[in-house]
């Protein structure tokens, strides 16, 4: 595989909760992350001291954030109703040359700045909210 260009990695949210995806506007930088809290069954059997863990144990999250410049878009205004309405939403990311994570999240934080001398900036956080699927490219 090859370097891949950050500007493909998208993050696109349900605008009538029909499967209609579109991507977040004004997004510049994205990021996914897929999370797993272990069991810890160590005890004082286990070989030499060492940790074990429970395989298959814990509870598997994973959250999407972005930063870009406030467009004031269609998606914007759904993602803010989102927010605002505290509802559970699908999303999509769309990892380059890997394939496309999907399901439901809830936006868990929305933060607007901006300089005098510079343009609007916003930074959105969301929180997965039930089981996902990934499809391979």
């Amino acid at each position: 595989m090859t370097a891949q260009s950050g500007k493909d990695l998208l993050v696109k949210i349900d605008m009538d909760g029909a499967g209609s995806f579109v991507t977040l506007a004004g997004l510049r930088a994205t990021r996914i992350s897929f999370n797993t809290e272990t069991v810890d069954v160590t005890s004082l059997e286990s070989t030499g001291g060492w940790r074990e863990l429970l395989t298959g144990g814990g509870v598997k999250s994973a959250s999407i954030s972005g930063s870009g410049v406030f467009v004031d878009a269609s998606s914007d205004e759904r993602a803010r109703q989102v927010f605002f309405d505290g509802v559970v939403m699908d999303f999509q990311v769309i990892i380059p040359d890997f394939g496309t994570v999907e399901g439901a999240f809830q936006i868990s934080s929305i933060e607007y700045a901006g300089n005098y001398d510079g343009e609007a900036t916003y930074e959105m956080a969301m929180a997965s909210a039930g089981a996902l699927t990934f499809t391979a490219l």
